[in-house]
């Protein structure tokens, strides 16, 4: 099973200066993610108890169109193993002549990559 958010990065993600958005947005995208695959899997929103891996593989600016998708890649008798990526599909320009364009990319550009452990309450 396979769930996948689409969401615009806004003004208010940008955390930096330029524009760039805080890596924590990403993270809390996964969580989002997450939830809805132990929602569909168990019917139950469960907790997120840690991440095994996070990798930032690109910057992130407000006006970025990012697509984040998780899998549940392990089931034991409470815990769930995930994976999730993070894929920039649209980019916002950053002319600032022409800050209101922005570019569908041929191939989204990964972003962030991570695994991480949730757990569900026992059946």
């Amino acid at each position: 099973m396979e769930v996948k958010i689409r969401l615009r990065m806004s003004q208010a993600d940008a955390h930096y200066g330029g524009d760039l958005v805080d890596g924590a947005r990403m993270l809390a995208l996964f969580g989002d993610v997450a939830t809805e695959l132990l929602i569909r899997n168990d019917g139950d929103e469960g907790l997120f108890v840690a991440y095994d891996e996070v990798v930032f593989t690109g910057p992130v600016y407000a006006g970025d169109y990012i697509e984040a998708v998780g899998k549940i890649t392990k089931i034991g008798n409470t815990s769930r193993k995930m994976s999730f990526e993070a894929y920039k599909v649209i980019e916002a320009s950053r002319d600032p002549e022409c800050p209101y364009k922005a570019f569908v990319l041929e191939e989204p550009k990964l972003v962030t990559k991570a695994s991480g452990t949730c757990v569900v309450p026992p059946r």
